[in-house]
């Protein structure tokens, strides 16, 4: 499997379970530290930055896609049931990495007890540097999917839209991070906003948990985007980049969460609902962070809605079952501060019948 002289690469697996089990619901936390784990095993400087460093995070992954029934509260994972998990690359030392790891490939992937079989990790075609990308023909009509929940961050909220402007500034970002075509960002999404407008949509919006604490209000689904005769007449420059940056958009994703399984995003117009939409975990985490924040002095304060967020995060999962411990465990924190928090939740929420 060759991926030399690479700068871009989209792997698929096909995955199966080993045995019928009922999945977390932020499963994709699991993913993600197994990936960086495949990392660190013979590169533990690239795993750190990959961990530690927001800028150098250039991968994605995908959740579980295909049939993840759910039952009650839970995420039911059927044994014979094949699933699909995907995972992008877009920074050349990640992708020389990839090439050592992908000449003897893991055949199993664990979460929390539930093993998994991978099989056949395929290189998806397309465009294998930066440079190609921006080589590609100019495209005035472009669809855009997004299988799984997209935000994009505004002001210390969740963005549920796929403005023009926020869906580019998010590649455009990404794209100065780690090529060596760099842009000057304002000029360029100025003419985004006056020349690239939203035609048709299918879209629809859930809150899912997300990450390793909260909840995110996201959309997937379907858009077509248009670039006028006029922009593309007077600046083909930034016409070629618009382009680029669409055909961009699979490798690196849409909006904020995209190493944690959101934004994953597909060229074309695809029919929606691949994904089954976490909602029962992601309201309450909402509702709870309302509730708490209703006790505190400062509510519009970023600090107090983190701790309430977090704090609401620990409280829900709890409730569906979790173990603190493991809790503990996929937010990084310590046993005795996630119980703390678990019972300061509780006496708040007491507070208020």
């Amino acid at each position: 499997m060759k991926i030399t002289n690479r700068e871009l690469v989209t792997i698929d697996f096909d995955i199966d379970p080993q045995d019928n089990a009922k999945l977390f619901r932020q499963y994709v936390i699991g993913l993600h530290a197994w990936f960086l784990d495949c990392v660190r095993q013979t590169r533990p400087d690239l795993s750190a930055k990959l961990h530690d460093s927001p800028e150098d995070k250039a991968f994605t992954i995908s959740p579980l896609l295909g049939e993840v029934p759910i039952i009650g509260r839970k995420l039911h994972i059927q044994r014979h049931h094949s699933y699909h998990w995907r995972l992008t690359l877009f920074s050349r030392p990640l992708v020389a990495w990839a090439q050592t790891w992908l000449t003897n490939p893991p055949t199993t992937l664990k979460l929390r007890r539930l093993w998994f079989d991978l099989r056949s990790p395929r290189i998806e075609p397309g465009p294998a540097t930066y440079a190609e990308l921006y080589e590609l023909p100019i495209e005035r009509r472009i669809a855009l999917s997004f299988v799984s929940p997209t935000s994009f961050r505004h002001r210390g909220h969740h963005l549920p839209l796929p403005n023009p402007v926020n869906l580019f500034h998010s590649y455009l970002r990404r794209w100065n991070q780690f090529s060596e075509i760099l842009v000057e960002p304002d000029p360029f999404l100025d003419w985004i906003d006056s020349y690239v407008s939203l035609s048709r949509h299918d879209i629809q919006s859930s809150k899912i948990a997300a990450g390793k604490r909260g909840s995110v209000t996201g959309f997937t689904g379907s858009i077509e985007l248009t670039l006028s005769a006029t922009g593309a007449q007077r600046h083909p420059d930034f016409a070629r980049l618009y382009t680029a940056l669409a055909h961009y958009a699979p490798y690196c994703g849409t909006g904020h969460k995209t190493t944690f399984g959101l934004g994953q995003t597909r060229l074309g117009w695809h029919e929606s609902g691949s994904l089954s939409p976490e909602v029962s975990l992601g309201d309450r985490i909402a509702e709870i962070t309302e509730q708490l924040l209703s006790q505190q002095k400062r509510p519009d304060n970023d600090r107090a809605r983190q701790v309430c967020q977090t704090r609401a995060t620990i409280l829900a999962r709890r409730e569906l079952g979790e173990s603190l411990m493991a809790i503990a465990a996929d937010l990084e924190m310590p046993y005795e501060t996630v119980k703390t928090y678990a019972k300061l939740a509780r006496r708040s929420l007491k507070n208020l019948k």
